[in-house]
């Protein structure tokens, strides 16, 4: 049986997550799948409200135990001073979750700079300098004295050679077969040279598969003009967490950014937006991200576990998400309709198919 556990988190989390949890559960029932879930599991606010800090140790317990949660988006503005309230890289380090994989598409019927877009960008998530507990906790960089501010960059070749087949894995069961490494090699030839040294290496045992390498720049400015060359790309921590935001942004924004985070054991969906205190409490969030990301979760946690019913659920997730966009009667207010977040998660879940 899978344990799948469910973390709220901050301001607009505690609305969209319970609508993946809600399809993950009615598209599970739809195939006879069974899950032991371990729901609101407690952070930030709510973390600090019952335990007196960000991420309680009873947290960090229960997700040992889990071969996957549903992560929502947290606030940074409301703690106190001295606890760090951004626990992601930590968190990442801690689960070995080393590839962060962000598909970008976009659908016909939703305003987008470009149409059949269709790429999945994998994002190394334990090193570069947003690995945390490199130099401090939570980030690569430090300030010996008030006139200077350090900051530290680290590749390995394991977190660079994972990553990357990681990429390649997921390249050769799509139509084009194709990985674009993304580094600036040209000028950080040791960093960025042997995170592309390792995706050469990779690509010896995946035949079938091309690899062509790109400038993070130039892919950048090609990311906005002609999105349509790219399939799957792979890249750094950094420069990841950019050009996914931008990729977003050309199919129609973070709202239809899912996610999911992933490593040897286990992972988590995590949306790449983030917890928007303007609109929380209002009902009006998008869950379409957190929804996606869910599925994503669920067809990871299938081929995983060689579970087919996971794999079931999450096409039956795909088909109903789809059937709601193509419908656009149930759609929150940024793609153009006038739903609640509950009404759009309620429409996802009746439109499972049989």
């Amino acid at each position: 049986m899978l344990k799948i556990g469910s973390v709220p988190g901050d301001d607009i989390g505690p609305e969209v997550v319970p609508e993946a949890v809600k399809v993950m559960k009615a598209a599970a029932a739809k195939v006879g799948l069974q899950i032991e879930w371990q729901e609101n599991l407690p952070t930030g606010v709510r973390g600090h409200k019952l335990h007196g800090t960000t991420c309680p140790q009873s947290t960090w317990d229960a997700l040992e135990k889990l071969d996957g949660w549903v992560l929502g988006p947290h606030g940074h503005d409301v703690y106190p001073k001295n606890d760090p309230t951004w626990f992601n890289p930590p968190m990442r380090k801690r689960y070995e979750m080393y590839a962060n994989v962000k598909p970008v598409r976009s659908y016909p019927n939703i305003p987008s700079l470009h149409k059949n877009v269709d790429i999945v960008f994998l994002r190394e998530t334990t090193e570069g300098m947003q690995a945390g507990g490199v130099v401090v906790a939570g980030s690569g960089e430090f300030r010996p004295n008030d006139d200077i501010s350090i900051g530290m960059r680290v590749i390995t070749r394991k977190g660079a050679n994972r990553v990357a087949r990681a990429a390649f894995e997921i390249a050769q069961h799509r139509l084009r077969k194709k990985v674009t490494s993304v580094h600036k090699a040209s000028v950080y030839k040791l960093c960025c040279g042997m995170f592309a040294e390792e995706c050469r290496e990779v690509a010896k045992d995946f035949p079938g598969v091309e690899l062509e390498e790109v400038l993070v720049d130039g892919f950048a400015m090609k990311l906005v003009m002609k999105p349509h060359q790219f399939d799957v790309v792979v890249t750094t921590n950094q420069f990841g967490d950019i050009l996914t935001d931008e990729g977003a942004g050309i199919v129609g924004g973070l709202g239809l950014a899912p996610g999911l985070v992933m490593g040897e054991k286990q992972a988590m969906a995590q949306a790449t937006h983030g917890s928007a205190p303007d609109i929380a409490g209002k009902n009006i969030a998008n869950p379409y991200a957190m929804i996606m990301s869910g599925r994503m979760l669920m067809e990871w946690l299938g081929r995983k576990h060689n579970e087919p019913k996971a794999v079931k659920a999450a096409q039956l997730m795909d088909a109903a998400v789809e059937k709601v966009i193509a419908e656009a009667k149930h759609l929150t207010a940024d793609l153009g309709g006038k739903a609640s977040t509950t009404e759009m998660g309620d429409a996802i879940a009746a439109a499972l198919p049989a």
